[in-house]
């Protein structure tokens, strides 16, 4: 009797973890080898995200939701992408074609910040409340739209506890060969640790664009020429100068100034410059959004990183020597006495022209690329700190500053994401040009919008006919009102893939994409793709047969803007 008693405890026990295992919002199984060890592990779920960026939080929670399994699969450890890596300045544009989840996640910045125990270094009152556009805190509207990382992390690993979401962090897709396909459709992604994740779509919100082009969809990287899209500011364009990120005046990139023979200065390119309005290969500078504090009880100074080098900083110099004082113009401030430090001026965090292979390229490489960013940015801190050909009231300013001690802790407060302002771009079912954003053409099936000004950063520094260096490739034009941004913009051709989405690497030219590539957009069209996804499993259509009435009116439902 004892025994038949513990054998039904037993059956007992095992229905019920069956059971468990099957309520689950997603499946796993393990196939395993005759030693026990796992040889694979596969899971399943209606909708796969891919990537660790803002997008990524919003997509997932629009498909739980709307009451649907997913997985995001993100090679990042921080969710989050710029948004909780030090841009915390935030380019908004129009603030109020902004909605869905992307205006919930600046409300809930809000509702951090207007309490007491969010000011630590500082009182609420003394904070200046700058923004771009509209105060930083907008009482009337319940957002906040500058802030610091830690809060913008704090702010995802909510939605991420509060929607139940399955995260699967530090997982790189096997770019090679990790990405099945069967009748035009991906039927799995294969990590490089061995997993295995299942589903019926798939949304890349990469800021690289993996998935997207391991799927074998078309892309494109550099800049296209004027003549491909009838546009004006895509391509080269020497002597356009819309920012402040130039030469105001005559600097000699050489060794020894004014000698061409001693060789060229670090970080000045050999090549010659081609034809304003050809296209080319390079892309839009990198760097890191520093996030700075001026708390002396809570600041990093900054230390000589391995391999300083002051010569790699001489064309700085001479910038000062020429009388440039704009070294903390780009300080912005953000709560508790910090910053979200950017680039300004013609020698800054940028670091131009060293970016072009990094799309493409493998892990390793990247690995290589970034580190290379942040030993040069590092080696630029401690340059402005401490060299006596830096002007000595800059070098006293900069001493005030230092990495903040209370962000990215496990970093040494460095940030834990490189600014990857461009990477590959789709060429998708239509592409957004500097025609659609300038409201010189239409757009059809709008699933967001954007306002930014059509912004790219500069892509080379180069030697003029006269011997003297210029940066080039700083565009800042900006749309008379906001833009819509077209359905057919985030899918692939049918014939390439009929079960991805790509909000972030979105279908778009170069100079086109200097607007649309703005945090809160990716969480905007992170929301919209993922919407699309749920009605295209419900209505077992591709992702190119979605209804867009369909969607329409559940995007508008969600508080979506599409159009003014």
């Amino acid at each position: 009797m004892l025994l038949k008693n513990s054998v039904s405890k037993v059956l007992l026990h095992c229905f019920l973890a069956m059971f468990a295992i099957n309520a689950t919002s997603c499946t796993a199984k393990e196939n395993k080898d005759g030693a026990g060890e796992n040889k694979e592990q596969i899971f399943d779920a209606d909708v796969i995200v891919y990537g660790g960026t803002s997008a990524a939080v919003t997509a997932a929670v629009q498909v739980k939701k709307m009451g649907k399994t997913v997985i995001v699969v993100s090679p990042d450890k921080h969710l989050g992408g710029l948004s909780s890596g030090g841009l915390g300045f935030t380019d908004t544009g129009n603030k109020s074609v902004i909605g869905g989840l992307a205006r919930e996640f600046y409300h809930r910045v809000y509702m951090h910040y207007d309490t007491p125990e969010a000011w630590k270094w500082q009182k609420k009152e003394q904070y200046g409340n700058k923004g771009q556009g509209t105060p930083a805190m907008d009482g009337a509207n319940k957002t906040m739209w500058i802030f610091e990382p830690s809060v913008a992390e704090k702010v995802f690993e909510d939605f991420v506890k509060e929607n139940n979401l399955k995260i699967y962090r530090d997982e790189w897709l096997d770019r090679k060969s990790g990405v099945v396909k069967k009748d035009g459709k991906i039927v799995s992604i294969k990590t490089l640790s061995g997993k295995t994740f299942k589903g019926k779509m798939f949304i890349d919100v990469t800021y690289e664009g993996d998935l997207m082009a391991s799927a074998g969809v078309k892309y494109h990287v550099g800049r296209e020429a004027n003549s491909v899209y009838n546009e004006q500011w895509n391509g080269i364009q020497a002597g356009v100068f819309q920012h402040g990120h130039y030469f105001k005046k005559n600097v000699s990139p050489y060794k020894v100034e004014g000698d061409p023979k001693s060789g060229l200065l670090p970080y000045v390119s050999s090549e010659k410059i081609g034809k304003n309005g050809d296209g080319d290969n390079k892309i839009q500078a990198y760097c890191f959004r520093m996030c700075l504090s001026e708390n002396p009880d809570n600041l990093i100074p900054f230390a000589k990183p391995a391999g300083y080098d002051p010569a790699k900083y001489e064309l700085l110099a001479r910038v000062y020597k020429a009388g440039w004082t704009e070294t903390f113009e780009k300080f912005d401030s953000i709560p508790n006495k910090k910053t979200d430090t950017n680039n300004h001026g013609p020698m800054s965090t940028d670091f131009i022209g060293q970016n072009y292979d990094y799309p493409d390229a493998t892990y390793e490489r990247r690995k290589q690329i970034i580190k290379e960013h942040e030993l040069y940015q590092k080696g630029l801190m401690y340059f402005l700190a401490n060299d006596p050909k830096v002007p000595a009231d800059v070098r006293k300013e900069m001493n005030r500053w230092g990495l903040a001690k209370d962000e990215f802790k496990d970093n040494g407060g460095w940030p834990h994401q490189i600014y990857v302002r461009e990477a590959r771009r789709m060429i998708g079912q239509s592409v957004m040009t500097e025609n659609e954003t300038l409201g010189k053409k239409a757009v059809s099936e709008p699933v967001g919008m954007g306002s930014y000004s059509l912004d790219a950063h500069n892509a080379q520094r180069y030697v003029k006919e006269d011997g003297f260096v210029q940066n080039e490739g700083d565009i800042g034009v900006h749309p008379k009102t906001p833009y819509s941004i077209s359905y057919s913009s985030i899918i692939p051709k049918k014939a390439e893939c009929q079960n991805l989405f790509v909000p972030v690497c979105l279908s778009s030219s170069h100079i086109a994409y200097g607007s649309i590539r703005m945090e809160p957009v990716f969480m905007i069209l992170g929301q919209s793709a993922a919407t699309a996804a749920v009605q295209a499993i419900d209505r077992n259509v591709s992702v190119q047969d979605v209804d867009y009435k369909q969607l329409q009116d559940q995007l508008l439902k969600d508080n979506q803007k599409l159009k003014l």
